[in-house]
């Protein structure tokens, strides 16, 4: 059951982790047109500072809105500002732990504002924060 503006409280916060498979990221960039060879060419990543082929900060934001939509707070979210920071890069086949938490709760529009994590290992690899309106205790609203 999703939560309500009225139900969710500062502190509440929501995690899980994700493998993201190589397939993943071809399909990424098929479906949004961004072929960028640092993300789908190994020979070419090898050549990079990052020596691999890296996640679309794109996908990661996919992700992050996925969790805020369907997780927490749930059905019914939706977002009305998202920004972050890609503060390191995510090799292909990896495993992240993708974290939402409440930060604050936004009266005039009961609108509620969250912080955003993406995790590798125990390095934060995006931060940032979503506005977003919850899903409402009335479907009729």
């Amino acid at each position: 059951m999703p939560h309500t503006y009225d139900s969710l409280q500062v502190g509440d916060s929501f995690s899980i982790q994700r493998l993201i498979t190589a397939e993943e990221v071809q399909a990424f960039a098929k479906l949004s047109g961004d072929d960028n060879p640092i993300h789908v060419d190994e020979e070419y990543a090898r050549g990079t500072r990052f020596g691999k082929p890296i996640v679309h900060g794109v996908y990661l934001m996919g992700i992050v809105s996925k969790v805020l939509g369907r997780d927490f707070p749930g059905h019914g979210s939706v977002a009305v500002g998202i920004s972050c920071r890609f503060l390191r890069p995510v090799p292909v086949d990896s495993e992240v732990t993708v974290e939402v938490r409440v930060a604050e709760k936004l009266e005039k529009h009961r609108h509620i504002r969250m912080r955003i994590f993406v995790y590798l290992g125990k390095k934060m690899a995006l931060g940032g924060e979503a506005t977003i309106i919850p899903p409402s205790d009335d479907a009729s609203l």
